[in-house]
């Protein structure tokens, strides 16, 4: 079994982990633009261009499924991935988890870039999963470039600006950048009242994940979430803009990207 994510950067590691963790005999191949990184500035053309060739140079690889784990890349360029690749390859684009952190009832918040703040997509995500629902859009500008650096600094700041943007009476946020679930612990303490009960965090991880596995029909391990053996570890194949490499440094920051280094999952 064979799994591809895309992404700008090293968004795609909570859903790599996620999938690794369901199926760590699974090989994977994760597929990234570092060289065009952010996207969320960009036009939604070239956005469109730029998740194409992410995806075109993970196809090469012949995976069973591609996961787009990229909220950007699934605003505006879900459709033409998937005019492109399917049925062939399945598509599994990345949805923000309006609808679990609406059924609490809210108030809820979005943290989303700017590029997605706002968009006719999530606009609709809240009006079909969250009507009636208190909701509140907030762009984080610069924090999906401070995750991607792991410049902990320029993280911590961007956050508590976001965090200031928010209502303290919320009972739920989502994550609605990938990059975002790489520093959930920080965007919890910074937004979570002394007071108040703990705030519902929610991301895409673990969704889009078991969704490419329910596409290509197969089940997660029995021992799903225990460390894998060595026989059972998948292969990992890593492209940056279209070139074969190594994970990058910047990865083994966090602790998705350490789960898939060379040790415990054998790059090549």
């Amino acid at each position: 079994m064979k799994i591809a994510l895309m992404d700008s950067g090293i968004g795609l590691l909570p859903a790599a982990a996620a999938v690794h963790r369901l199926r760590p005999d699974a090989d994977l191949v994760v597929s990234s633009d570092p060289d065009g990184m952010p996207w969320g500035p960009r036009t939604p053309e070239d956005v469109t261009q730029r998740a194409l060739a992410c995806v075109r140079a993970a196809a090469a690889h012949r995976p069973d499924a591609v996961i787009i784990a990229c909220n950007t890349a699934s605003v505006h360029a879900l459709p033409a991935l998937r005019a492109e690749l399917e049925p062939t390859l399945p598509v599994i684009g990345t949805v923000p988890a309006i609808k679990p952190a609406a059924a609490g009832g809210g108030p809820v918040a979005i943290w989303a870039t700017p590029a997605t703040t706002g968009s006719p997509y999530q606009r609709g995500l809240i009006r079909d999963f969250a009507d009636g629902v208190s909701v509140t859009e907030v762009a984080c500008p610069g924090l999906a470039e401070a995750v991607q650096h792991a410049d902990s600094a320029a993280i911590d700041a961007a956050v508590a600006d976001a965090a200031a943007r928010t209502p303290r009476d919320i009972r739920a946020l989502v994550l609605g950048c990938t990059h975002y679930e790489l520093v959930a612990d920080r965007i919890r303490a910074a937004v979570q009242p002394a007071d108040a009960p703990p705030i519902a965090l929610h991301g895409s991880a673990e969704a889009v994940a078991a969704q490419a596995l329910r596409r290509i029909g197969a089940a997660a391990a029995p021992a799903a979430g225990e460390a894998p053996s060595a026989l059972s570890r998948g292969r990992l194949t890593v492209i940056l803009s279209g070139r074969e490499a190594a994970l990058p440094d910047v990865a083994l920051a966090y602790t998705e990207g350490r789960l898939l280094a060379p040790e415990p999952l054998a790059r090549g």
